[in-house]
């Protein structure tokens, strides 16, 4: 997918994402007792951790480096799960397993701190946040490399708190085709719309893709992209609705999980249709 993209300068700072106290007070020690001096200055380098190594200890220096991208960086939290990427997605030794019967699995640890501050750990080093309310700062440059791995981490997110609030799933899965749009129409020089919401978004888009119904002669695929417009009004009321609701007493429904799933995998597929008619576009030219 990265012919997707002629790259551009970024202009926008991303926002920070820091990681939590509680999750550094667990982490120092674990790493400590996983890797020697060099092995732990090497690993934060090749995570993106900035500067040079601190001093003290192990322990000290896990905390400190931690801490100093926490104010240094604006990515910190993506940095971690690189960090500990090695550790927790690893075959442990036999003698590494003896010791965790007998002393608890330190990934455990780390999955139960990231888990009180609703945070979770994916397989490939990627930390899902649980109440993340749009798509990642980071998006429309990770489009750039690699488009379909993107929305999938992003996806990934909004799933994560289907659970506990579907609302901020809503939000975050509407956003993401939000930015999908955004970022087609400008990479192919299209004017945006004067609402720049997921409906009149997708309008422009699909109209350029040639994913308007009236532009389809098979009425099958007609059908299916009617949907798509139907899916695309309602995902982006459902998310309006919930957002205005809260504080009225006038709001006479509650979105639930099964809402919050339905919603976010309808915006899915729309993303990744998207891009994946995009590409074959390009293919064809």
């Amino acid at each position: 997918m990265a012919s997707l993209i002629a790259r551009k300068d970024r202009t926008e700072k991303p926002e920070m994402a820091t990681i939590p106290p509680s999750l550094i007070g667990t982490a120092g020690p674990i790493l400590d007792s996983h890797y020697t001096h060099a092995e732990l200055d090497a690993l934060f380098m090749q995570s993106g951790f900035p500067g040079e190594p601190p001093p003290g200890n192990k322990t000290q220096k896990c905390l400190q480096w931690m801490r100093r991208a926490n104010s240094e960086s604006s990515d910190a939290l993506e940095m971690f799960g690189r960090l500990i990427a090695e550790l927790m997605d690893g075959e442990p030794t036999p003698w590494r397993l003896e010791r965790y019967a007998k002393e608890g699995d330190p990934r455990e640890r780390i999955q139960a701190a990231l888990a009180k501050e609703q945070l979770s750990y994916q397989r490939g080093g990627y930390i899902m946040g649980a109440h993340l309310k749009g798509p990642s700062k980071s998006l429309a440059e990770m489009l750039k490399s690699d488009s379909l791995q993107a929305i999938d981490i992003e996806y990934q997110r909004a799933y994560a708190t289907i659970e506990s609030d579907p609302g901020a799933a809503v939000t975050a899965a509407c956003a993401i085709v939000e930015a999908v749009c955004k970022h087609y129409l400008i990479t192919e020089g299209l004017p945006l719309p004067n609402k720049q919401t997921i409906a009149p978004l997708w309008t422009e888009v699909a109209k350029n893709l040639g994913l308007s119904p009236g532009q389809m002669s098979d009425d099958d695929l007609k059908q299916i992209l009617s949907g798509l417009f139907s899916i695309a009004a309602g995902v982006g009321a459902l998310r309006t609705h919930e957002g205005s609701a809260h504080g009225h007493a006038n709001k006479n429904y509650k979105i639930e999980a099964r809402h919050g799933r339905l919603a976010v995998h309808a915006a899915h597929t729309m993303s990744l249709f998207i891009l994946e008619t995009w590409e074959a576009r390009r293919r064809k030219k």
